[in-house]
């Protein structure tokens, strides 16, 4: 693998495998130079939401970096995602254009449902995903969009949709990271078809503590978050680290010219660490 390998989609779409995540990156310079900087470094990868509250930023780091690198559209990936309180149809189509404007771009490489289970649909969840659903699919089929997915989807809210849904959703993108390797519904979402991206690939600060990975960091001269996310992709994970410090942004791509032995993958896949754990999308409170 090298930095500008590629995964293939369901519906023959490539996207790339390593992504440039933007959560909590705030809207404005910080988003902003974050997004730019990974753009110049070699990331062709791009994800947002619209809960992030910096697709402006993001979009006009975006379209800044190919007026000044003459690198076309169709070589880059940007991702953004419907938020809780747009399910529905009607909602749908003006967030997807709400999207479109303000990242400033003719079309989304990928559209995800953020969350499964709104709290304010959590007595329609599973009606409202699938209106959205429709609404992306028509989306798709206007150009808009050129691929559809699934984000924080457990697999009874795979099933639900799965049972109106006419593109099959081709992406479900989970927190992934050692001490939280959701072995069974990766496992589920990759059967169905689906290529699995990982959040938060570098969980919290206790993996950075953690002993075991520190002796990986040695072992391989390489650092706890550089481990972190070449295990990711040797799992056959997307991960999408996120900095804003351009050492970090430069370290966390540079993952392609070393290995890890299958034992110590088996090894962080089982790894007890004191993270936060992914919330329960039916618990979470928003």
């Amino acid at each position: 693998m090298e930095k500008n390998s590629k995964l293939k989609l369901a519906n023959g779409m490539e996207i790339p495998a390593i992504g440039f995540g933007t959560w909590q990156s705030e809207d404005g310079d910080e988003a902003y130079n974050a997004v730019l900087t990974a753009l110049r470094l070699g990331y062709r990868h791009i994800d947002t939401a619209t809960a992030y509250g910096n697709e402006e930023s993001v979009g006009k780091a975006i379209n800044d970096f190919m007026k000044e690198s003459g690198v076309s559209r169709k070589d880059l990936f940007v991702t953004t995602k419907l938020w809780n309180g747009d399910h529905g149809r009607v909602l749908t189509e003006k967030a997807i254009d709400s999207s479109l404007s303000k990242l400033g771009l003719d079309y989304l490489d990928l559209y995800l449902i953020h969350w499964p289970n709104p709290l304010k649909f959590r007595d329609c969840w599973a009606e409202k995903n699938a209106e959205s659903w429709k609404e992306m699919e028509d989306a798709v089929k206007d150009g808009k969009i050129r691929a559809i997915g699934l984000s924080n989807f457990w697999e009874h809210h795979i099933e639900a949709l799965l049972k109106t849904a006419s593109i099959k959703p081709v992406v479900n993108q989970i927190k992934i990271c050692p001490g939280q390797s959701q072995r069974k519904l990766v496992e589920y979402s990759k059967k169905l078809g689906m290529v699995v991206e990982g959040y938060s690939p570098l969980g919290t600060g206790a993996i950075f503590a953690n002993e075991f990975m520190k002796s990986l960091s040695e072992k391989y001269n390489r650092s706890v978050a550089q481990i972190c996310i070449r295990w990711s992709l040797q799992s056959g994970v997307v991960p999408l680290p996120k900095s804003v410090t351009e050492s970090r942004i430069k370290e966390n791509l540079n993952v392609f010219d070393f290995e890890l032995d299958a034992e110590d993958i088996e090894k962080i896949a089982n790894l007890k660490c004191d993270i936060k754990l992914a919330r329960n999308p039916d618990e979470a409170p928003f």
